[in-house]
């Protein structure tokens, strides 16, 4: 099992820069595909970003080139960082973590799923 706990959030001026974390414990990351959600109340959540098991990286359309991630299994740590943040970036960011968790002829891979408590970012002009 994975436990999550992000971190790094805060208030920042446009065009400011954060940097967010979510720490593992539990079970290694290795095996899993890491991802960065963000969601405002009442919003539907957004995928922001994607850092799969295999060393892939990839950005949701409004922050590419602004947003980076990154992951450090021996830490089991997953970072993102956010540079040139928008008002539209203010939101609750989340980590998520899809594990695999067995194989079966029928289904195939079958994953698990973990979620941290999400870390709140507010961005102002």
């Amino acid at each position: 099992q994975v436990q999550l706990v992000e971190s790094g959030g805060g208030s920042v001026q446009a065009g400011g820069s954060l940097k967010l974390s979510c720490e593992a414990s539990g079970s290694s990351l290795s095996a899993c595909g890491m991802e960065w959600y963000r969601q405002d109340p009442g919003k539907e959540r957004e995928l922001v970003s994607r850092a799969s098991s295999d060393g892939t990286t990839t950005y949701a359309d409004a922050v590419k080139g602004r947003f980076t991630v990154s992951r450090d299994n021996a830490k089991n740590t997953l970072y993102l960082q956010m540079d040139s943040l928008k008002t539209e970036a203010t939101a609750t960011y989340y980590c998520a973590a899809h594990c695999i968790a067995g194989y079966s002829a029928d289904s195939g891979f079958a994953t698990v799923t973990y979620w941290g408590q999400g870390t709140q970012v507010i961005v102002s002009s």
